[in-house]
């Protein structure tokens, strides 16, 4: 059963109990003692699975190498044995916020990992990489893990059903630095108060504008997800220690609904578990089979249909426009109603081209599919052909499927669109895709041999085939797993591959 908790702001002299707090709600969700479902624990292992696919696609790219070379400026800190960097050695270790930070670029660098869309948007397996670090800078065991990954989903997704943050230009990591926090709570065993405090200071540091995902997106898009889950290890470790956080966080007068979102007079309505109910939040979310922003996965999959069905429309000189009617966000946020000249830039940086659906459907109405490296060589975005289709490509948002997009039935939720492609001889095609061919409602939903070919097809690069093996064998053990197997769950690079690349130097 969920429980629906009524969140409003309240003036200083209204004295909001403690009890009665958002926070302290998300703490009660964290200390429930209740067992993790089956389900629960494999779907947690196929994520496991993806964010090391996804991070091993990205272990030399520059963010990364950055992101790395500062985690290893650090030392392992006191009161641990530190965690594991995706690429390093196993017993080459930094301190857990530290490895936190390397590891959430590294997730997230290819924007190629899981995804929930509701009022808000998230990428929930953001919470993996700081609960996992502490789990090894501990000594948790797989059970505690697994408990600790199913609160930081659970949280982070019921927040996100709930309350709208790109409305007010607030980027969506608000959502994961209480969820993280919560998750390495339930990890650790702390009481409620301690988790109070940390949900706290965890989401009045991670409230950040959303210009890392507007005009010329920058390499910060990478590492906003890294600071949140970085800022929620520092923040449990603060009220660990006894200190306490701006309170009431949510709901007072000077808080973070009255001033950065809907303000002095608004109200949310957010689902919980009731006590003793198990988390099963993360059941509701999907990966990507394609790395590219989550609302273009359909549309790259109508896109190679309908190349494969009718090459002619390949062909700039056949086609006049094409326009994509869909939902608001996807017209506002990755469309032609963003206003921003340089999602029709050939020479646009690969995060922007990502955030670019006209570019995207072209690439994929093409080259008949999308890949995570040669779909955005500055090669392929400037190819002639190529950019003259893409400039013929509009979007327009549509009342319906905005409506199925925010809609609370899973069975009529969608995130595609319906194709208009006028011909130059006079004709039209038209057709339109619901949901992604990987969604659990698509033509061919994600199970665990997908997930572990994902991960075949992106480590094989840079693993060698037994390092490969050792981490399949591994992770799928997850919930018997002792702390020390814990501690070599991350992946190792070829030898020499890390050596090659380019770290660059700053303070530490």
């Amino acid at each position: 059963m969920t429980v629906t908790h009524h969140v409003r702001v309240h003036r200083s002299e209204e004295n909001l109990a403690r009890e009665d707090q958002l926070a302290w709600k998300i703490a009660e969700v964290a200390v429930d003692p209740v067992e993790v479902e089956t389900a629960v624990v494999d779907m947690i292992i196929n994520r496991i699975i993806d964010n090391a696919s996804v991070a091993a696609a990205s272990l030399t790219r520059g963010p990364i190498n950055a992101a790395r070379a500062q985690a290893f400026s650090h030392p392992v800190s006191t009161g641990g044995h530190g965690a594991t960097v995706f690429g390093a050695a196993l017993d080459h270790r930094t301190s857990p916020e530290w490895a936190a930070w390397a590891n959430g670029v590294a997730v997230r660098e290819l924007d190629y990992h899981d995804t929930f869309l509701a009022a808000e948007y998230s990428h929930p397996g953001d919470n993996i990489p700081p609960i996992l670090a502490v789990a090894q800078h501990v000594g948790s065991d797989g059970r505690a893990l697994v408990r600790g990954i199913a609160t930081g989903y659970e949280i982070q997704m019921d927040l996100v059903r709930a309350i709208c943050l790109h409305k007010h230009k607030i980027d969506h990591v608000a959502h994961l630095g209480p969820s993280a926090a919560a998750g390495i709570g339930t990890l650790l065993g702390l009481d409620a108060e301690t988790i109070y405090q940390a949900v706290g200071q965890a989401l009045h540091t991670t409230t950040a504008t959303r210009q890392s995902r507007k005009g010329e997106i920058s390499t910060w898009k990478a590492h906003a997800p890294a600071f949140a889950g970085k800022m929620a290890v520092e923040a449990v470790d603060r009220a660990m220690r006894g200190q306490t956080s701006p309170a009431p966080i949510y709901e007072g007068e000077d808080g973070v609904i009255a001033w950065m979102l809907d303000g002095k007079d608004a109200a949310y309505e957010v689902p919980l578990p009731a006590s003793g109910e198990p988390k099963r939040a993360i059941l509701d979310s999907y990966t990507k089979e394609h790395s590219a922003e989550y609302q273009a996965q359909a549309l790259i999959d109508l896109a190679r249909r309908l190349g494969a069905e009718n090459p002619a429309l390949r062909d700039p000189a056949n086609v006049e426009a094409i326009v994509i009617h869909t939902s608001h966000h996807t017209h506002n946020v990755i469309g032609s109603g963003a206003n921003d000249p340089q999602k029709y830039d050939p020479t646009a940086s690969r995060e922007t081209l990502d955030h670019s659906i006209p570019y995207i459907f072209a690439v994929a109405l093409q080259d008949g599919g999308w890949h995570h490296v040669d779909s955005y060589t500055p090669e392929r975005a400037g190819r002639a052909d190529t950019v003259a289709l893409w400039r013929k490509i509009t979007t327009a948002e549509d009342a319906e499927w905005t409506r199925r997009y925010h809609s609370e039935d899973p069975d009529e939720k969608a995130f595609g669109g319906r194709v208009e492609i006028r011909l130059t001889d006079g004709t039209t095609v038209v057709d339109e895709i619901a949901v992604a061919d990987a969604h659990p409602l698509g033509a061919r939903p994600f199970v665990r041999e997908n997930y572990i070919a994902k991960f075949r097809l992106l480590a094989g690069p840079v693993l060698e085939p037994a390092e490969i093996e050792r981490f399949l064998e591994l992770v799928q053990r997850l919930p018997e797993l002792t702390a020390a197997e814990v501690g070599e769950l991350s992946i190792i690079a070829k030898p020499g591959l890390l050596e090659n690349g380019d770290a660059p130097k700053g303070l530490f």
